[in-house]
């Protein structure tokens, strides 16, 4: 079912469609109201406006973009949206991996403008919610600053903070959402709240990993950050063939590092590696990497450690081409994910069931450290204990078989890891097809997050195939 047919059935689109409703007049109506861009089916622009990052969902067609300039903007969209019964999403990075923020028959809100970077003399920085993850790690690394984040350049940090944020400082520092203070809100009335532990906590407890787009649209950020430092980063090859040796060796060795140290696998049918940072002298990483070395057995191929500074070493786990700039600015890959919530009791079955579909590529993150320090129920990120998620990505283009044998050969390592892990995923690598999706991303925390939800939220005015306060919320929309 795709999300205009869902739209339908829940009665939150009007049948007549794009061209009837609602009337030309109330656009123009609400174009004069808005200070920034507002792009309609027929403008030159909108073509390009209505993108995403993914290329696959290009032929989707929102009924409007609107260029959002200033809060008031986003509150004349929503309140356009509630009236009008128009789907409506917030569109920041543009990373969703359903395509979620690109809104068919409903009304983007595209936060891009809302980019500003205000680093405070305390070490606080407050970050608009169209603000891009490279931006933002230049602009605190001259103020000797970091906020633990991911490592792509062009992800918002919209998405990634609301739900939790992981990256490679997380075991030192906690996820991202654990450093946020404060945020700005347009909830489904149209009002603008100021959320904190301190100002409405059942709200601000929701946007700490609750996911995106459930409970408004959020358009600014407080964070603290840390004192930036310089990060030892590592490399090791194996030779094919011993990706369930580095596994097993993996799983057991990774629990039981300091800290300072973060690791991931990269696994696929010709992979076998590994890499990470260390918050620490080199010295003392290459001789926690041997320790792992001789867990696996085998000698690596290629190995590469070097200390470089915050910015560079974050940079350095970036795929280049994904840069502001590259040739190759978007994409077309999907993804789904499982939890990996303790050692596999089987190491062999769990890498056959990764390498049993040859298009598929695993990253494996570790977990653990700071982030297990904070309470299942504290934040409304569930996977506090998970040793490590399980990323697993698939090319959707043409050429990969397109976006339909992509997702039947995730679907096949995702249900096989099912019976090993359980029903877990990561709510920022949404599945369309992820089985028992609301229980596999918030766990524990569900039943609150509904009544969030529902409580600022009560006519489903940000409803989505997998939002928490769409009617149909409930139920596997494959």
């Amino acid at each position: 079912m795709d999300r205009r047919t869902f739209l339908r059935m829940s009665g939150a689109v009007p049948v007549a469609g794009l061209a009837e409703w609602p009337p030309p007049d109330d656009w123009e109506r609400l174009r004069r109201r808005l200070s920034g861009p507002l792009f309609r089916p027929g403008d030159p622009e909108y073509p390009e406006a209505k993108q995403g990052y993914f290329t696959m969902y290009d032929d989707r067609t929102p009924a409007a973009v609107v260029g959002a300039a200033r809060v008031e903007d986003v509150q004349a969209a929503v309140g356009f949206a509630a009236r009008h019964r128009l789907p409506v999403a917030a569109r920041g990075g543009g990373h969703s991996y359903p395509g979620y923020s690109t809104v068919d028959g409903g009304i983007v809100v595209d936060l891009s403008r809302f980019s500003g970077i205000d680093v405070r003399p305390d070490g606080r920085v407050v970050i608009g919610a169209g603000a891009r993850l490279g931006p933002i790690a230049t602009t605190l690394a001259a103020a000797g600053r970091v906020l633990p984040a991911g490592s792509c350049d062009t992800v918002g940090i919209a998405g990634l903070v609301l739900g939790g944020g992981v990256g490679v400082l997380d075991r030192k520092y906690g996820l991202t959402c654990d450093h946020l203070e404060a945020a700005r809100i347009v909830t489904a009335d149209a009002r603008v709240r100021t959320v904190s532990r301190a100002a409405e906590p059942d709200l601000f407890w929701a946007l700490r990993g609750g996911g995106g787009g459930n409970f408004g649209i959020v358009t600014g950020f407080t964070f603290r950050t840390v004192p930036i430092a310089d990060v030892a980063t590592f490399t090791l090859k194996f030779p094919a063939g011993t990706q369930t040796a580095l596994f097993a060796a993996w799983q057991e060795w990774q629990p039981s590092m300091p800290d300072e140290l973060w690791s991931g696998l990269n696994l696929d049918a010709t992979a076998a590696n590994a890499g990470g940072s260390f918050l620490g002298p080199q010295a003392r990483m290459d001789g926690l990497l041997d320790d792992l070395i001789r867990r696996v057995g085998t000698r690596p191929t290629e190995r590469e450690g070097r200390v470089l500074d915050h910015l560079t070493a974050m940079q350095s786990f970036d795929d280049p081409e994904s840069r502001p700039g590259a040739v190759a600015a978007r994409a077309a890959y999907v993804g789904t994910s499982r939890m990996l919530t303790r050692p596999a009791d089987d190491p062999a079955a769990v890498v056959e069931v990764l390498l049993s579909e040859p298009g598929v590529g695993t990253l494996i993150d570790s977990g653990g450290g700071a982030i297990a320090r904070v309470g299942v129920r504290e934040t409304a990120f569930p996977h506090r204990k998970a040793l490590a998620s399980f990323q697993l990505l698939h090319g959707a283009a043409p050429a990969d078989g397109g976006e339909a044998e992509a997702r039947r050969a995730l679907a096949v390592v995702r249900d096989g890891l099912g019976p090993e892990f359980g029903t877990t995923g990561y709510v920022n690598y949404l599945d369309p097809e992820m089985p028992d999706w609301a229980e596999a991303y918030y766990g524990v925390n569900l039943a609150r997050l509904r009544a969030v939800a529902r409580k600022y939220d009560p006519r489903g005015i940000f409803a989505f195939p997998q939002g928490l306060s769409s009617p149909r919320s409930t139920v596997h929309m494959g």
